[in-house]
């Protein structure tokens, strides 16, 4: 018996019920993964709000770890044993057991730990493609990060200053901004007490940022706008405050000729090649040492709704992680 989240209609926390059910065996193409770990990301929260639409009834997460306990017919490159993880795109990880297609699953490397993967695979490989494909950041530019102390944004962070870049970060919080400093951002901006946009062009000495890395949304937007220097591009990677609507291509123009762009992660991980590479990138740079992965919360698979509302609280810092025997 496998227990899982379900939801019957879009909403705050509480919209999540666990139910009971007898998983099938694996069909053809399928791997039964038992749940080791699950990492809660922020989508997670748009897929319950219905930010990204979604069927209903419907399940919800995107990210977990698991050890395989059945295969299916035609899959040869998985076992049942081996440890393996998974960030979508299909959702559901939010359970206990499950039956997933196997083209879904990556085989963790042995140094790399099930918690560590559940809270790094989903954000470290969208800092993956937000770093190194969306734009080349070169050495010395200097780049704004939004919410630098979230989970995205400590490990983009992080990468970015491996790179040379020079990141100025904005957090919420004193304690947010210690966070921030020590993943290798050189200035910090205090969000709620600060103008952001004043503050980028005092530090770049007015010539504002080549690159805002903005996962905030609708509520940083305009800052955004007004800090990126000419030719720049504001990549809008989230939605935490809500959508930016109305973008108007004639302000793009009159803000200095700025690009934008609205990437997600399953358009740059689109085949099985870019997501093999996407991955081993973000193995090497936890190997290398040049990405911590900070888990700042842990909470039992139960207490999602907690985590939830913690999480859009801005109660969280790093990542978080559900573990089904916390």
């Amino acid at each position: 018996m496998a227990r899982v989240v379900r939801i019957t209609e879009n909403g705050e926390p509480e919209v999540m019920h666990w139910v009971d059910i007898d998983l099938p065996a694996p069909g053809p193409g399928q791997v039964r993964y038992r749940t080791t770990a699950v990492g809660l990301n922020f989508i997670d929260v748009y897929h319950r709000r219905g930010i990204y639409p979604g069927p209903l009834p419907g399940a919800l997460g995107m990210e977990a770890t698991g050890v395989v306990e059945a295969v299916g017919d035609g899959v040869d490159h998985l076992k049942i044993g081996d440890r393996v993880a998974t960030f979508g795109p299909e959702r559901g990880a939010y359970a206990t057991e499950r039956n997933l297609a196997a083209s879904a699953l990556f085989k963790l490397p042995d140094d790399i730990s099930d918690e560590v993967a559940a809270a790094a695979l989903l954000k470290g490989c969208t800092v993956e493609f937000l770093a190194e494909r969306v734009w080349h950041v070169d050495a010395g530019d200097w780049v704004l990060v939004h919410a630098a102390a979230g989970g995205v944004g400590l490990i983009l962070v992080q990468w970015l200053a491996a790179k040379g870049a020079r990141v100025i970060g904005t957090v919420g919080s004193e304690d947010k901004a210690k966070l921030a400093r020590e993943a290798g951002a050189a200035e910090v901006i205090l969000s709620d007490r600060e103008d952001i946009a004043r503050r980028v062009r005092e530090i770049t000495g007015g010539d504002g940022v080549r690159v805002s890395y903005d996962g905030v949304g609708k509520a940083t937007w305009e800052a955004s706008l007004d800090a990126t220097g000419v030719r720049g591009i504001i990549v809008s990677y989230g939605n935490a405050s809500g959508p930016v609507e109305n973008v108007s291509l004639g302000v793009l123009a009159a803000k200095g000729s700025l690009y934008n762009t609205r990437p997600t992660l399953f358009n740059y991980y689109a085949t099985p090649a870019d997501r093999e590479t996407g991955a081993a990138a973000l193995w090497e740079m936890i190997r290398a040492g040049k990405v911590s992965i900070s888990i700042g919360q842990r909470y039992r698979l139960d207490d999602v709704v907690s985590a939830h509302r913690d999480l859009e609280a801005r109660r969280t810092t790093g990542s978080t992680i559900l573990l089904p025997n916390a």
